[in-house]
């Protein structure tokens, strides 16, 4: 990923440039999480994906570019994050399959009420209120949970998707057992995809992919290392996935039910 700094704006380079995406120097700024949570997504031409939360789109608009035969819809609730979104998806030229509407999902506009897709993905705020250091004004929607916690995000994206429509979400390890027991009785067919900084350290990222009425059991795949090298240099699996010339292996269910 590369960035250049504009006049109110940062634009960076995704999937070797092939995705640029103008983002806020001020507001949340998306980064390697948005790329792996991009890999992560298989899907049928013509299918059609929502992003909760997309904020600028970056990883909406990699998927788009990975899956050009989709349609995409993001929802974001910060209005200048949208209009970014939107800008974003003009300049990558799929504003024709990308649409960006406005709200909150604990109060998702009229346009999304009673709709209905075959996947959603989601890289939902990390911490709760008081967890960590607290983060400037304009960064604390997109890393604070609002009331109702994670839960919330999950009952949106559950309730938006089809039946035996496909889940997947990039979030904090030591929340994997809260994502579980949110999914439970809702969800199965579920694959976590642990996300480690070295060979040796324990995962600080899971993927986690579910199918809505799955019925399979739960897969703990191989995890990814995402570090191998020298001066910190991406290991050669997580280099190709950043530069767009692999995907995130999530595992056969996934595409099974």
């Amino acid at each position: 990923m590369s960035a250049e700094a504009g006049p109110d704006a940062f634009l960076d380079g995704f999937l070797d440039g092939a995705v640029r995406v103008r983002q806020s120097p001020d507001g949340y700024r998306a980064g390697a999480d948005a790329a792996f949570l991009a890999a992560a997504i298989r899907a049928r031409p013509g299918e059609r994906l929502l992003e909760p939360g997309c904020g600028p789109g970056a990883a909406l608009l990699m998927a788009a570019h990975r899956l050009p035969e989709c349609s995409f819809t993001g929802l974001e609730r910060e209005p200048a994050a949208a209009q970014l979104a939107r800008d974003n998806a003009r300049a990558n030229g799929v504003e024709g399959r990308v649409e960006i509407l406005e709200g909150d999902v604990a109060a998702p506009p009229a346009a999304l009420r009673g709709a209905a897709f075959d996947q959603v993905f989601l890289n939902p705020p990390f911490y709760r209120p008081g967890e960590g250091r607290a983060p400037a004004a304009a960064r604390q929607g997109a890393y604070l949970e609002g009331e109702g916690g994670l839960g919330v995000w999950l009952d949106f994206a559950l309730r938006r998707l089809t039946d035996r429509g496909r889940l997947t979400l990039i979030h904090r390890a030591d929340r994997l057992g809260e994502i579980l027991s949110l999914l439970e009785g809702r969800a199965g067919a579920v694959a976590v995809k642990p996300l480690a900084p070295a060979a040796d350290a324990p995962a600080v990222r899971v993927v986690v992919a579910a199918r809505k009425g799955g019925k399979t059991p739960l897969r703990l795949l191989p995890p990814l290392v995402l570090h191998g090298g020298g001066a910190g240099a991406h290991s050669p699996q997580a280099d190709a996935i950043l530069r767009g010339r692999a995907a995130l292996d999530m595992g056969e269910s996934c595409a099974g039910s």
